[in-house]
């Protein structure tokens, strides 16, 4: 079976979770579908060790500087149509190519939720394109049951096509135990003594006021506490500084931008709390990338974020900054607990590998492609 894949996404140098989402599955079903053929098709040209050279993957690159999905993608496919098209991290194109059954991930329905959260056109463009790719779709996968539910219940997706499958975290992401290079990264980042840490693009949907405001109601109570909020500036940052600033807390968060994956076992080890306050998660990495590095999570308990940490972090809720104190203040000043939740934390996130989830996705697709030479529309 020759399976085409967006790939498009993976190349993306500074990647949040749906780019990661997209590199580590590709990653995954080459591994597990060595009986298959991968077409990959990229908007630029991928580094060499991005993927495996093997005969049985075909890297197409295909050059449209606007609208690549529509005007690039969707003509090469109905041109020279694969068994079945994956899109892991984007949009079906349109129109959605006839002859091919494609297969979709829905990542999450969050607009629909908190729609000033989101700019305008982003809004706009994320309903339409979730709507036409989940009627398109022969089958959607969903990161969680949370998104499954909010497909059904938001978009009127039929239950029969959405298939649940919780993506995996990174192998390379493990404690680092080494002090000095803690030390190291603390220079190079301007963070001293102990630290909050949140990872992710600063947006409004991350509901990073209220970490701060609860932040300045604990920052007198544990000598030299920092917050360290890494990622880069989506839209909507400046309140977030203003805020910040209004606060007196300019000297006391820290903001360094993107931090490297390189950079990010480190980041997340030398941390106290990982604090994970958004509003709306269709799945959350960061939580359980801070479980795999031994770091205490507490988090919204909202979305899809119960469904993954379970016992394994204290939760709140994530409009109320008291709630948020009273978590924190739990993990920074009572060993016990925060010896617990590392425990609980670094079990439970042995649930979840990006190789399970590859052999999942490739049944899926396998059952897509099959549904469609029996012409099994259920």
């Amino acid at each position: 079976m020759l399976i085409g894949i967006d790939a498009s996404r993976a190349t993306v140098k500074q990647r949040t979770g749906t780019e990661g989402y997209s590199l580590h599955i590709i990653r995954g079903l080459v591994e597990q579908g060595s009986g298959h053929r991968f077409r990959l098709y990229f908007r630029d040209t991928p580094e060499d060790d991005l993927v495996p050279e093997q005969d049985n993957i075909e890297k197409r690159v295909i050059i449209k500087a606007r609208m690549w999905t529509h005007r690039g993608l969707g003509p090469d496919v109905r041109r020279d149509p694969p068994d079945v098209l994956f899109v892991p991290a984007h949009v079906i194109p349109w129109p959605a190519p006839a002859d091919v059954p494609a297969v979709f991930t829905a990542h999450d329905l969050g607009y629909m939720h908190y729609p000033s959260k989101h700019p305008l056109f982003s809004r706009l463009y994320l309903d339409w394109s979730t709507r036409h790719s989940a009627a398109a779709a022969r089958r959607v996968i969903a990161d969680s049951k949370a998104t499954a539910h909010d497909l059904i219940a938001l978009i009127h997706t039929p239950p029969e096509k959405i298939r649940v499958v919780h993506p995996g975290v990174d192998d390379l992401l493990q404690p680092v135990e080494d002090k000095e290079k803690i030390d190291d990264l603390r220079k190079r980042l301007e963070i001293s003594g102990p630290y909050i840490l949140h990872v992710g693009s600063i947006q409004p949907r991350k509901n990073l006021t209220r970490l701060v405001e609860a932040f300045a109601q604990l920052v007198d109570e544990i000598e030299g506490l920092s917050l360290v909020l890494a990622g880069r500036l989506g839209w909507g940052y400046r309140s977030l500084f203003d805020r910040i600033q209004k606060l007196g807390l300019s000297d006391r968060v820290i903001v360094p931008g993107y931090v490297a994956d390189e950079d990010l076992s480190t980041l997340y080890s030398g941390a106290e709390v990982y604090a994970f306050p958004s509003l709306y998660e269709g799945f959350g990495f960061p939580a359980l990338e801070a479980m795999a590095c031994k770091t205490p999570v507490v988090c919204a308990n909202t979305s899809s974020l119960p469904e993954l940490v379970q016992d394994a972090a204290l939760t709140f809720a994530p409009t109320d900054v008291g709630a948020l104190v009273n978590v924190l203040r739990k993990v920074l000043t009572e060993p016990s607990v925060k010896e617990k939740l590392i425990e609980y934390g670094y079990e439970r996130v042995k649930r979840f590998s990006w190789e399970s989830s590859a052999r999942a996705i490739l049944k899926i697709l396998e059952e897509a492609a099959e549904n469609y030479r029996n012409a099994d529309y259920s």
